[in-house]
This record gives structure tokens, sequence and C-alpha cells, in this order.
């Protein structure tokens, strides 16, 4: 097949492929623990994992965004920022 079209480069292709897997992981996990553990975090409303997940890449995105335009394109610390904060979302929210 020819992706060439789609300007795959490995760091987009490995994006993608970590999306893929923590979505493979996730539902691996709600398969052996279903309900999504719902609770109540900072923002005082009902998550579960999903909604965690999802509030995470939403982060992470934003983050990566204004780190390009601030700071330019190395983005390995917008990556490593981009981890803690998924890490405090899962913890905290």
């Amino acid at each position: 097949m020819n992706f060439s079209w789609m300007a795959w480069t490995l760091p987009t292709a490995l994006f993608f492929l970590t999306i893929l897997l923590l979505l493979i992981g996730m539902s691996i996990w709600e398969y052996f623990a279903p309900g999504g553990s719902p609770r109540v975090g900072i923002l005082r409303f009902e998550t579960t994992r999903g909604d965690r997940l999802f509030v995470s890449l939403l982060g992470a995105a934003f983050i990566h965004l204004a780190w390009l335009g601030l700071v330019g394109p190395n983005l390995w610390w917008a990556l490593a920022l981009s981890v803690v904060y998924a890490l405090g979302v899962f913890r905290y929210v």
C-alpha cells in the first residue's frame, strides 16, 4: 500500500500507534474491571476511566499546540509535560 499521500513519518506513526495501544489497553482494563471506576474528583462531577483518558488526550493536544506556538518544534518537553498532566488527571479528576 502506498501511504505517501498521508505524509507518514515515524513520529506520526508512533503517535497513532500510541493512541491505538491506549484504546486497546483501556478496553482490556474495562473487560476485567467493568464499570469504568466512576469517581468524583476535583471537577466535582463523576468521571470514568474513559472520561479521564479523553481529558488527558485533549489536554495533551492543547499542551503540544501551545508548545509549538510558544517554544518551537522540539516537542520532547511537551511530551513529558503531557505525561505528567495525564498522570495528574488519572489521579485527581
